[in-house]
């Protein structure tokens, strides 16, 4: 299934985070916070035009920014580009 975002929105797919700490302790599921981080999958035409976020792109984006959806079994956010923090390069 493909996603195309509208208006100045992207679809970011969260970046995994680790399930233990350095020292080697297991961190449980219902334990760690989401990160605040993530892949740009896709950008919408509005987006496109700017050229500031492009599709790739690992950004960095408020706690509690955008919209969750499931697109084929995967979590994904749906975020208004005002809600990304920065590009992690």
């Amino acid at each position: 299934m493909k996603f195309q975002p509208l208006g100045k929105r992207v679809l970011i797919k969260r970046v995994e985070e680790e399930a233990k700490t350095a020292s080697g302790i297991i961190i449980p599921d219902n334990a760690k916070e989401k990160p605040s981080n993530g892949t740009v999958i896709a950008v919408s035409t509005e987006v496109k035009k700017d050229g500031n976020i492009n599709e790739g792109d690992t950004v960095v984006f408020g706690k509690y920014s955008g919209t969750e959806i499931t697109l084929s079994g995967v979590d994904h956010l749906v975020m208004d580009t005002d809600d990304i923090l920065g590009i992690l390069k």
